[in-house]
């Protein structure tokens, strides 16, 4: 196939993977960029991990096709592919030191000792970690050993790099430090990264696109903003951060908790605003902001996300029992498929 400007560094079309009577992948169609960081987000057993090792050639489709920068790669093997893969043990050779590993593959690929040597010393300053080349992996902090993987992955210099949850093993202090850390280094290589994980914040974070994935099938695909302020179902409603699901006069609609406005029972909201009175059930005050929970009058209830920036921890826990009146915006709401099951009843 000619690879013309538009190729997508990854295009899978009708992959299915099915293990016994257990579907994996239900038949997945997606186009990745070239230099994108694209984010496969689903919670455990969603499909995203076997579609990774699908991309990678770990696992052979039972149905579909795999390319990559327009090349038919399904029945390749994994060593033939132009990817690397990031796994979240590091898979680091730990009799070897930081400089053999990162030198592995050039080496299995006989790269002369001299330039494989120059390619990993500069990679390792890329990755922030100059002078540590002659300690061994025991010898370094779980972020450091991450790192050292990151190295090893892109020192030959792959089109593509494949993270599998490379942060799960990492404390949430370091996991933040180093989202940060690797999307400044996916801006500086310019390559295309292909990220799983299921953590929704480091997605919305990290990514420059992501596809929800739920019970082997993609739900939604587009740019963190457009999945969180427009869910197509209400699984990604559910899954992407935090929705409240409401039905009212036929309509199934979803509305964000930080998007509702809250006061009491006789102040007024903006004209304009859909309204709904009740009575708050539950109130959880973490820090900056405070969760609300409130009964409504009309039925169902919903979350309320509220910025604490003059109100104290005991002003906040009052609140619990007290009539209030929510509103929000009718442009801040959005109507949305039931789940699957729900839809077959």
């Amino acid at each position: 196939m000619a690879r013309g400007a538009d190729t997508p560094a990854v295009r899978l079309l009708g992959i299915r993977r099915a293990y016994g009577n257990v579907v994996a992948i239900a038949g997945i169609d997606l186009d990745i960029a070239e230099g994108e960081f694209f984010t496969l987000l689903g919670p455990s057993g969603s499909g995203k991990t076997t579609t990774l090792r699908v991309i990678a050639g770990f696992e052979r489709p039972d149905a579909g096709r795999v390319e990559l920068q327009g090349v038919d790669v399904t029945r390749t093997a994994p060593s033939e592919r132009a990817v690397n893969t990031v796994f979240q043990d590091y898979a680091l050779f730990p009799h070897m030191t930081v400089l053999e590993n990162v030198e592995y593959g050039l080496r299995v690929k006989g790269v002369p000792r001299r330039e494989r040597r120059e390619r990993a010393l500069e990679v390792l300053e890329r990755v922030r970690l100059p002078g540590l080349g002659s300690r061994k992996p025991t010898q370094l902090s779980g972020g450091q050993r991450q790192r050292v993987a990151l190295a090893r992955a892109i020192v030959n210099g792959p089109p593509v790099l494949l993270l599998d949850e490379p942060l799960g093993a990492l404390d949430l202090k370091l996991r933040q430090e180093m989202q940060v850390f690797l999307k400044e280094l996916q801006r500086e290589l310019g390559i295309t990264f292909v990220y799983v994980t299921h953590d929704q914040e480091e997605a919305l974070t990290m990514s420059d696109r992501l596809a929800v994935f739920n019970e082997g099938r993609i739900e939604q695909v587009g740019a963190p903003a457009e999945v969180y302020e427009h869910p197509r179902s209400e699984f990604v409603a559910g899954f992407v951060g935090v929705s409240n699901v409401l039905e009212r006069g036929g309509r199934r609609f979803t509305i964000r908790p930080e998007k509702i406005h809250m006061v009491e029972e006789e102040a007024t909201l903006p004209s304009g605003h859909e309204i709904e009175a009740g009575r708050v059930r539950d109130v959880v005050y973490v820090g900056m902001v405070t969760r609300y929970v409130v009964e409504l009058d009309a039925g169902g209830e919903l979350a309320v996300v509220v910025q604490n920036l003059e109100t104290s921890s005991q002003e906040a826990l009052e609140a619990r029992g007290k009539r209030v009146r929510l509103g929000w915006r009718p442009e801040h709401t959005f109507e949305i498929t039931p789940h699957k099951e729900e839809s077959e009843q």
